[in-house]
């Protein structure tokens, strides 16, 4: 069972240090991630993962679930000029039933915020942060999902959402890649590139080969 430290560690403050600075712009903008950053440049959605999938720990309990129970799980990878700079994990719960599920199964390559930013229907609760190692386990997915040419950070930030319509609830989990901060200012022509240093690996490891592969509505006749 989860600990309640654990669960502390995604928190709703954020606060300012060097690490963090860089992110901050872009981990307390409440609003829609997918303008941001078409704003910056021409952007495009790769579904990697679509279907039935246990929750995290963490998700399970902020979303009331049993450990291991099984949900509608999206994952995508979200890019700018062609070069990927956010993985998102998307989790629905199997019950209630309602129309996101229907909704979400039917997206395809549109981005989640298309979705969640066009219809007055839904809201968006408090946002929390965490920075994710390889102890988290969408560490290693996000890793695969942002495709570092070089040398893989040890640590990358995230930042998780409620979104709510009707009885329904998305917990929306979007991991940053260092690579985003290459597009800070609103201007595709800007190739001011960050270079972060790497502290020491609490838990070093590689991950595995990427063998995630997109399966659009594999499990929509299940719900």
């Amino acid at each position: 069972m989860m600990s309640v430290a654990e669960n502390r560690q995604w928190r709703s403050s954020l606060l300012r240090t060097a690490d963090s600075s860089p992110f901050i712009p872009w981990l307390r903008d409440r609003g829609s991630l997918t303008a941001r950053i078409q704003a910056r440049g021409s952007f495009a959605v790769q579904v990697l993962r679509q279907g039935l999938g246990a929750a995290t720990d963490d998700e399970a309990l902020a979303l009331g679930l049993e450990r291991g129970a099984q949900a509608w799980v999206r994952e995508v990878a979200l890019s700018c000029e062609g070069r990927i700079v956010v993985f998102a994990h998307t989790v629905l719960p199997c019950r209630p039933r309602g129309p996101l599920t229907l909704w979400l199964a039917r997206l395809g390559n549109r981005s989640l915020g298309a979705l969640l930013f066009a219809d007055a229907g839904f809201t968006r609760g408090p946002m929390n942060f965490r920075r994710l190692d390889c102890r988290h386990a969408l560490f290693l997915p996000a890793l695969n999902a942002l495709q570092f040419a070089d040398r893989a950070p040890f640590t990358l930030w995230a930042r998780r959402s409620h979104f709510g319509f009707g009885a329904q609830s998305v917990l929306v989990t979007e991991v940053f890649s260092p690579t985003l901060l290459q597009f800070d200012e609103p201007d595709p022509a800007s190739t001011a590139s960050t270079v972060r240093s790497g502290a020491t690996d609490p838990c070093r490891s590689e991950p595995p080969d990427n063998a995630i592969a997109g399966k659009e509505n594999q499990c929509a006749s299940r719900f």
